[in-house]
């Protein structure tokens, strides 16, 4: 099989190209910018194209598919030229559904939580020996790609993003997998250069119960009201619902018990929004054979998916976590977690502004006592990141009024964050830096070892 894809270097696109390419598939691919991680990857496999930009001259009549990702335009002269030759275009999840389609389909979706439980979900399968092909929007501990396919596995499981299947394709990726299995872990409205409306995104949640397969199961986060309703409204008659909450659970010497058929079983993760995810992996794991104590004995081992709730620097007084959190409910269920499991710890957040949805004017609002948990509160966000998305700018007063936060600190210039964030004095502090992108390229490193150094001097 010979593929070519437009915009090979998005986070999906590389790992697709490269789970191709492990199947033996001849791969090709272009964009006009690649970073790492993907361009190292793609390298790893000799599959980074050799020059940047786009050449309608890579398309040819010998492709048996061309994939496109959201970062090519609808005007891309290869998407062009692939459709002049007549040959077969798919965006990321119409291939994946391609794959899929004889496969049981169990998607993961929601506003927030779907990469953490997809990831529960598999590193439970892969501890019993499941097999099951999937697709995942992390890098996660133990496997070696975020696409996996075969032809023998039974299951595939998804992870179901609401974003846009391509520039030619404005239906959301998970209305295209129509799951035989799916889980929503709550809706809480982001996307707002999609979704103008939270309306309209909630719309979208709708027409997704409307396309589960008939007969199908439906398993749905019981705490949010918003959900519950849509659940029971618009799911089909033939569809078994199961709604989920929080796991009966305790804390003791900083380590978070859930309760068994065998007794209290240790995690390694932590936070009200984690039990609430593991309460949904586990029920997914049951409609796939794996029973409450086989998931607990598996999920025990589970550390979470890279950039959630990662433990950068643990020491004596001193602690650094990062994670994906940048929407309002993510913000705030980040900063509940690390301050009912650090009770007696300052917690210092720091969160970046990078998105469409935080950098625009209208939704900052949303963001209004999120950070309230926070002993310091500071917010950075990056005027070249406005530019590129061609947003206007944004003042600092601007997010200060938004955030409502006592004390905020706002920074636009990564060194004088940097600076501000190694000058704090060594203490009993949780450093917090929450994001999606990386702070304007901020040394997390140097951070680490200038804690690693505060303690040292504490000690000396």
């Amino acid at each position: 099989m010979k593929v070519h894809f437009v915009a090979i270097g998005g986070s999906a696109m590389h790992n697709l190209a490269i789970a191709l390419h492990q199947k033996g598939a001849c791969v090709t691919g272009s964009d006009d910018e690649i970073l790492n991680p993907s361009r190292q990857r793609l390298a790893s496999y000799g599959l980074l194209p050799a020059e940047t930009g786009w050449d309608a001259g890579r398309v040819h009549q010998g492709l048996d598919a061309v994939i496109v990702g959201m970062h090519a335009r609808a005007d891309n002269p290869e998407l062009k030229k692939a459709r002049e030759l007549g040959l077969p275009v798919y965006s990321f999840p119409e291939f994946l559904f391609r794959h899929a389609r004889k496969k049981t389909r169990i998607v993961i979706g929601g506003s927030h939580g779907k990469t953490t439980i997809t990831a529960m979900v598999l590193h439970v399968l892969k501890h019993w020996g499941i097999d099951a092909d999937y697709m995942v929007g992390a890098q996660l501990e133990g496997f070696e790609v975020m696409v996996s396919l075969s032809e023998n596995a039974p299951f595939m499981v998804l992870e179901g993003d609401e974003y846009p299947s391509s520039p030619a394709d404005p239906r959301p990726k998970f209305l295209l997998y129509t799951p035989h299995i799916a889980l929503l872990s709550g809706i809480a409205w982001d996307h707002v250069n999609v979704f103008s409306t939270f309306g309209e995104y909630v719309e979208q949640f709708k027409k997704f119960i409307r396309c589960i397969e008939k007969g199908g199961k439906l398993i749905f986060c019981q705490e949010d009201k918003l959900l519950t309703r849509l659940c029971e409204q618009e799911a089909d008659l033939s569809l078994c619902l199961y709604g989920y909450g929080l796991p009966e659970f305790s804390l003791s010497n900083g380590i978070t018990h859930v309760k068994g058929p065998g007794g209290w079983v240790p995690l390694r993760i932590f936070g009200r929004h984690n039990l609430l995810n593991l309460q949904g992996a586990m029920l997914v794991c049951q409609q796939l054979g794996v029973d409450k104590q086989m998931f607990l004995e598996a999920i025990r081992h589970f550390g979470g998916a890279s950039n959630r709730m990662d433990i950068l620097y643990s020491g004596r007084t001193n602690t650094l976590i990062r994670d994906f959190a940048h929407a309002p409910s993510k913000l705030r269920a980040t900063l509940q977690a690390v301050r009912e499991h650090y009770p007696g710890k300052r917690i210092i957040a720091c969160m970046e502004l990078h998105t469409y949805s935080s950098l625009n004017k209208g939704f900052l609002p949303q963001y209004a006592g999120t950070m309230d948990a926070a002993d310091l509160a500071i917010v950075f966000f990056s005027p070249h990141t406005l530019e590129l998305k061609q947003l206007p700018p944004l003042g600092t007063t601007e997010v200060v009024a938004a955030f409502n936060k006592k004390g905020l600190r706002v920074f636009t210039d990564r060194e004088a964050l940097q600076t501000i964030l190694q000058r704090i004095p060594a203490g009993n502090n949780c450093f917090l830096l929450m994001s999606s992108g990386n702070f304007g390229g901020l040394d997390i490193q140097a951070l680490v070892r200038s804690l690693e150094a505060g303690e040292t001097n504490q000690t000396s």
